[in-house]
């Protein structure tokens, strides 16, 4: 009797990748928070203001993306349980 080896998959996998994207999200808003009070010290179309309007802009634009990351990890991570499932299920 030939002895097959299981997958074994739960929840608690993606917990690390949930926090992390907590972690993220959070960071990035106190960032921006400090970034436009550091802001408001220059004196405006000084190199230094528009330096920090471009590193706002920036930052903004990576945390309008989050969404989209947390849904391909989250999707990537399924996929890969699904194949992973399905090749122990009809791999004989």
């Amino acid at each position: 009797m030939e002895n097959k080896q299981q997958a074994k998959f739960s929840l608690n996998e993606l917990l690390g990748i949930g926090f992390t994207l907590i972690v993220l999200g959070i960071s990035m808003a106190y960032g921006l928070d400090i970034m436009s009070d550091v802001q408001a010290d220059f004196v405006a179309d000084s190199t230094q203001y528009n330096a920090t309007a471009d590193t706002i802009d920036a930052v903004t634009n990576v945390t309008s993306k989050l969404p989209t990351i947390a849904t391909v990890v989250v999707a990537s991570v399924l996929i890969g349980i699904l194949v992973l499932y399905l090749f122990n299920r009809f791999a004989r």
